[in-house]
């Protein structure tokens, strides 16, 4: 299953999804986002169908993720065709955030720009210890515009964010973990097998359950307390019309291990 500028294989219930640009170090441009909506297209129709229950997303080569964007672009593009790519952009992101299954980022090399707003839409990062991690555009008279001065604060907390996109510097795996941005660190040659151990784990719960918490995180996050405490009752509810709830708390009472249908 490959796109133009995206490879997709399936391993199990785990699709790994590469974008593959490596002679542009993977930078985005109108390909890239494309083939990206398209591969949301197939996925967001085909995850039941598939068995499809957890996502990587990752880079092809050793030295980047996704570099950022193709900065060719920009030297002509108007106002207005500027302000098109960011809704196109973030609208994209924001499908790959709300993804009903979860989606690892595995960053491996650099993740700059768009590259790092890329991997900030996707439920969590691992990153290989020569990871890169910045947003850079300050320093081209630009700033983020697929959702970097939203995420990324949510994400480390304001001040740090608003460091690294007042100086457009950049901070390594290291510091990445100690702020929060990554979930893991480990060796380049270890990061696509530690991403895919565990998602193969996320893809052994219960899919409904797992859509439900994703569902709740993300939108209790701009609710208010009592808010998204009201949502979290109303989700968790809803799992109890599941059969998967039935097959999880037999299995539980059985000491034996359940076999999750996604019903």
């Amino acid at each position: 299953m490959n796109f133009e500028a995206i490879q997709m294989k399936q391993e199990g219930e785990v699709l790994v999804v590469t974008i593959s640009r490596p002679e542009a170090m993977n930078a985005l441009n109108q390909t890239v986002l494309r083939s990206l909506a398209a591969v949301l297209d197939w996925v967001e129709g085909s995850v039941a169908e598939a068995g499809i229950r957890a996502m990587i997303l990752t880079g092809a080569g050793e030295k980047a993720f996704v570099a950022g964007a193709d900065i060719k672009q920009f030297e002509t593009m108007t106002p207005s065709e500027a302000l098109e790519l960011a809704r196109q952009g973030q609208s994209l992101f924001t499908r790959l955030e709300t993804l009903k299954i979860p989606v690892i980022a595995a960053v491996n090399g650099f993740a700059l720009g768009g590259g790092l707003e890329l991997a900030l839409a996707c439920d969590f990062i691992f990153a290989s210890d020569n990871a890169k991690f910045g947003l850079p555009e300050s320093t081209l008279g630009l700033m983020p515009g697929f959702g970097g001065t939203v995420r990324l604060p949510r994400r480390i907390g304001a001040g740090l964010a608003r460091e690294l996109t007042f100086t457009g510097g950049m901070v390594g795996a290291q510091d990445a973990l100690a702020m929060g941005l990554v979930n893991k660190v480990v060796p380049q040659a270890d990061l696509l097998n530690e991403a895919t151990k565990v998602a193969k784990v996320i893809a052994s719960r219960a899919p409904i359950a797992v859509a439900k918490i994703k569902a709740s995180i993300h939108q209790g996050a701009s609710l208010s307390e009592d808010k998204a405490n009201e949502l979290e009752a109303k989700l968790f509810g809803e799992l109890f019309a599941t059969e998967d709830k039935k097959i999880g708390v037999a299995a539980f009472i059985g000491k034996t291990k359940p076999a999750f249908t996604g019903k």
